[in-house]
């Protein structure tokens, strides 16, 4: 009897919705206030911000998923770019240690808001209330996605209906009830473009947008999973970040013609603040309380969407690198009938149940993007031109244009969002401290390549073999 392996069963449609529900989530929905605060009358400006980071990074992406279409996505990206029995062993080693850590901040980010949102419709006044309410969301995930995955395809479909058809009421809503002008360049017109986004991108607005834009690569986590990957994960990454781009600028620009900015940061300053509920309250005060309550409920049903493509994805990451022998063995089986890496995906919604109980909301978002950064933003966009420089452009599905200016532009900026992170004032024991997610960051990379060391010693590979173990 043959062992299990994974199926292409993915088309188009499927990658796409998977992609674009891992987008929305709940991002879009607690961020809009924030980036509100931030900005002032300029808020749109930094959703384009993250638009153009996603659009010029997903050219990283296409060209990387189309030429590779492996399960794990960086992790076999990272270690074919900088060798595979040397520097690329120990990329992807980090990359997928901080796998363990940062897919379930994910999962708990999304969980946590989930339960922010919940409180709209049942108020959680117990401390251990949200906490319940968030960890047995990653449990309700784990149950569905405990299964095949043509059957998740389908769920996914579905689940993709669900957001547009949320987003699309939202934005009507805005359309057909305008109170309050909105315009892209408000301070200054088209010239002062240039200061306002570099403003932006150095800002928390644009990092709180760029969270929200996080997931268009999520196809490539399934590369093995994906029917024709050479057309289809390029044209799934790009349909996805226009599609979810426009409606980020139209949903941000509908609630700011009925909720003006100078509103929502007065909800800010108070001691009640009504923006973490932006939506229910948008839709309140378009349609009465119990169209709220609806849309409430759907807000709710994107963020679980957005979760069931995130737990999906990220679980395959572990289970390829077990697979390729490069991590522990435990993380590379498959589900003996359904055909799926069962212990990964258990193992890492466990964890997110965990930080679901443990962390707040805000702190999760800039955790995760100051641990993703180094290691698989920009150690990847350098890992594509070491593969040009290595093996050539001839034989590449798929060719970013202007190369390789994309590839600056995405290192640039991602390095300005890593700096501009601000730190989160934290209580512990009594005792209270500026936390530096950077530091965090590069203490996790640490702890990384000491467990690289240990375990590639023990294995007799590099760097302690003689010469690369074939």
């Amino acid at each position: 009897m043959s062992a299990p392996t994974l199926q292409r069963r993915l088309g188009l449609v499927q990658a796409t919705a998977l992609n674009m529900i891992d987008m929305v989530g709940i991002g879009p929905f607690v961020t809009l206030p924030l980036v509100m605060g931030f900005m002032g009358p300029n808020f749109l400006l930094a959703w384009l911000v993250g638009a153009a980071l996603a659009l010029v990074d997903g050219l990283i992406w296409s060209e990387l998923g189309a030429a590779y279409p492996e399960a794990g996505g960086s992790y076999r990206f990272l270690k074919l770019a900088y060798g595979e029995q040397t520097w690329g062993r120990f990329m992807s080693f980090l990359y997928v240690w901080q796998t363990l850590i940062q897919s379930p901040l994910v999962l708990a980010s999304g969980a946590i808001g989930f339960a922010q949102y919940f409180g709209y419709l049942v108020p959680l006044t117990e401390w251990w209330q949200p906490k319940a309410v968030a960890g047995a969301v990653v449990l309700l995930l784990i149950v569905l996605l405990y299964r095949r995955i043509e059957d998740i395809g389908k769920l996914g479909v579905a689940l993709w209906v669900g957001v547009l058809g949320l987003m699309g009421w939202l934005i009507v809503g805005g359309v057909t009830h305008p109170n309050h002008p909105v315009d892209l360049f408000p301070a200054g017109g088209f010239p002062a473009l240039p200061g306002l986004l570099i403003s932006a991108a150095m800002g928390q607005a644009a990092v709180k947008t760029i969270y929200s834009y996080l997931g268009y690569y999520n196809v490539c986590h399934l590369g093995a999973e994906i029917v024709n990957p050479q057309r289809v994960i390029p044209r799934s990454i790009f349909l996805s970040i226009l599609g979810i781009a426009a409606l980020y600028l139209l949903l941000n620009w509908s609630v700011g013609t009925v909720i003006p900015w100078q509103e929502v940061q007065a909800w800010q300053s108070g001691a009640s603040d009504k923006s973490q509920f932006i939506v229910s309250v948008f839709v309140e005060r378009l349609y009465g309380p119990a169209a709220a309550t609806a849309a409430t409920a759907l807000v709710l049903l994107v963020a679980f969407a957005s979760l069931f493509a995130v737990l999906l994805g990220y679980s395959r990451i572990p289970y390829a690198a077990a697979a390729d022998g490069e991590f522990l063995p435990l993380f590379g089986k498959l589900h003996p009938t359904k055909q799926f890496p069962y212990v990964s995906l258990l193992l890492l919604g466990g964890v997110g149940f965990v930080f679901s109980l443990l962390f707040r909301l805000g702190e999760v978002i800039s955790a995760i993007l100051a641990m993703r950064i180094l290691v698989q933003f920009v150690g990847q966009a350098v890992g594509l031109v070491l593969l040009r420089r290595r093996r050539g452009t001839a034989a590449l599905p798929f060719k970013m244009p202007l190369f390789p200016l994309p590839v600056i532009v995405a290192i640039a900026v991602w390095l300005f969002v890593f700096v501009g992170i601000a730190p989160a004032e934290v209580t512990w024991g009594g005792v209270t401290f500026k936390l530096y997610f950077q530091l965090a960051a590069l203490g996790m990379m640490a702890l990384g390549t000491g467990a690289f060391l240990l375990w590639s010693r023990r294995l007799g590979r590099w760097p302690f073999a003689n010469k690369p173990v074939a």
